[in-house]
């Protein structure tokens, strides 16, 4: 599929981007290529390649969760600008106010 004017000019406008004449050509050219290189593929034979969604073993990279003590409240708490017993208190987000209106 090659890539027209008419094209490059849809995507710019969709980009609200403003082009030259000489910018339009020069795109049309150049997406005309990308477009003709990756279309090599499809000449390949790809029957024995398995389908993937990614070209590399992905792999889980954190550590075990392995269980460990608590940090102290005290510790927990001490930055805390305000405290309700064993919880943070924080501002109200208006999120209450507008819902019981």
């Amino acid at each position: 599929m090659a890539i027209t004017r008419e094209d490059v000019l849809h995507v710019a406008a969709l980009a609200q981007l403003e082009l030259s004449e000489q910018e339009i050509a020069r795109l049309t050219e150049q997406l005309g290529d990308i477009l003709e290189a990756v279309g090599k593929v499809s000449e390949l034979d790809l029957s024995d390649v398995p389908p993937t969604s990614h070209p590399l073993s992905v792999v889980n990279v954190f550590r075990p969760d392995e269980p460990r003590p608590c940090l102290p409240l005290e510790d927990v708490f001490a930055n805390a600008p305000e405290r309700d017993g064993d919880h943070f208190r924080v501002p109200p987000t208006g999120v209450a106010e507008e819902s019981s209106a």
